[in-house]
């Protein structure tokens, strides 16, 4: 599926790549805003540290923790929905503006009272069995238009200032408070504050008289009334764990979120001014090292990542960084013993495993292809609906001579991206070479039968 930020992120996207790269992370966002795109981001570290936040919140309203999906959108408005089933959706925009972990917090757990509470079930049916891509392409407008192959190849979906935004995720005030209520609930269930839920309400309280067009999202999709702002402000003031203060390393981890989106996201100057060489913060280094590699500087960019590994010296996303780095600047050889140790460091995270897979790959070394192919094998058990994995996984079989297999990871990358003809067409070429019986010869029938009943 998607990330590292924006427009593109390159190939890296893992991190934070843009739509299911692969490849490390927020991966450079390329200055965002060429042509208004709107894509997905991915990143293993930001990833990681919301669901750690939140895990607890999911699983006080009585949810599968791993089978909620939570899927950061690369807009810089402040807005979250919940679509197409267990799916929450976050822009970066609302990251951007939190200040502290709480809010962010705050915020899914209202998200989670829709899901609990089952709000726009209708819509959520209609929307259950498409792609996540297509999901944001309905929420957002327009189709979605997949962009550049390989690095970062991430797809950028046109943003719809004009969408029927009402029509699939306008919840109504009635909702909105039973969400409300759901969700101190579950922040009291798990010992949290509300203090988070209410600074965001307020913070966009002043908005309600904005002209709609200049709205942020938000409160387009989610009525704010004066009277839910009370409602939470009573609460805050009678609940017992209102004073509760975020741990100390889920407000670093909330630094660093912040670091690396505005070093991915924002221009190299701004991230520069706004994080002062006199500042020798973690966060501050890591924001500075990524806006050098994006000018691109290595001689500055990789000095100070290489501080920051020596600092320390088992963060896995400190050298997916330096990977990505030398990897986007052509040091395809240099860059594999970072993203090894990335992986070997947090061998749970798939996204740095397709990174891995993708370097290895490209790498011209053919003996790597079955380290890419095993790291692949891995990943897609979890990343299941990553296009770019699966098409790493093609390319892997493909290379092994191993065409029914390689059909088969084609037809899954197909599938991914909504296009069905090509699911069916790679499907029955998989079924060609596959043996009766098997479990991948099952699986290529089962992909084709799909395909034809959404078709």
């Amino acid at each position: 599926m998607p990330l590292p930020l924006s427009v593109i992120f390159r190939r890296a996207l893992c991190a934070l790549s843009i739509l299911a790269c692969a490849a490390p992370r927020l991966a450079a966002a390329q200055e965002s805003g060429s042509g208004g795109g709107i894509g997905f981001i991915r990143d293993a570290e930001i990833e990681g540290a919301i669901r750690l936040w939140v895990t607890p919140v999911f699983t006080a309203a009585g949810l599968d923790a791993a089978a909620v999906h939570i899927y950061l959108v690369n807009d810089p408005r402040i807005n979250s929905f919940v679509a197409g089933g267990q799916n929450v959706f976050i822009n970066t925009g609302l990251l951007t503006r939190s200040r502290n972990p709480n809010q962010v917090i705050g915020v899914i757990a209202h998200e989670t009272g829709h899901i609990a509470g089952g709000h726009l079930a209708r819509s959520q049916e209609e929307l259950r069995n498409d792609t996540i891509k297509g999901i944001i392409a309905t929420v957002l407008g327009a189709g979605a238009a997949v962009l550049a192959h390989g690095q970062g190849a991430g797809a950028v979906l046109p943003s719809g200032e004009g969408v029927a935004l009402q029509s699939f995720l306008h919840y109504s005030v009635e909702q909105e408070a039973r969400a409300d209520q759901a969700a101190l609930r579950f922040l009291d269930a798990t010992h949290q504050s509300a203090q988070g839920l209410l600074d965001f309400f307020r913070m966009l309280e002043g908005e309600e008289l904005i002209a709609a067009v200049r709205q942020d999202p938000y409160l387009r999709t989610h009525p704010l009334t004066s009277q839910r702002i009370d409602y939470v402000a009573d609460f805050v003031s009678r609940s017992p764990w209102s004073h509760a203060q975020d741990k100390p390393e889920f407000i670093e981890m909330h630094r660093r979120m912040l670091a690396k989106l505005n070093g991915f996201l924002e221009p190299p100057s701004k991230v520069l001014t706004d994080y002062k060489e006199s500042d020798t913060s973690v966060a501050a280094r890591y924001a500075r090292a990524i806006a050098y590699y994006r000018v691109p500087n290595l001689a500055k960019a990789v000095p100070l990542i290489d501080g920051l590994i020596r600092d320390e010296p088992r963060n896995p996303y400190f050298y997916e960084l330096k990977g990505q780095m030398l990897f986007e600047n052509g040091h395809v050889a240099d860059a594999l013993a970072p993203y090894e140790e990335a992986s070997r460091l947090a061998p749970d995270q798939p996204l740095l495993r397709i990174e891995l897979a993708q370097v290895e790959i490209e790498s011209g070394k053919p003996e790597l292809n079955k380290s890419a192919l095993a790291n692949l094998k891995e990943a897609v058990r979890f990343e299941d609906r990553n296009s770019q994995a699966w098409h790493f996984l093609a390319v892997a079989y493909g290379r092994e001579n191993d065409f029914g297999m390689a059909a088969l990871a084609g037809a899954e990358e197909a599938m991914t991206e909504g296009d069905k003809a090509l699911a069916i067409q790679q499907a029955n070429r998989a079924i060609h070479y596959l043996k009766p019986g098997t479990p991948a010869r099952l699986r290529a029938e089962d992909l084709r039968d799909q395909a034809r009943r959404r078709s």
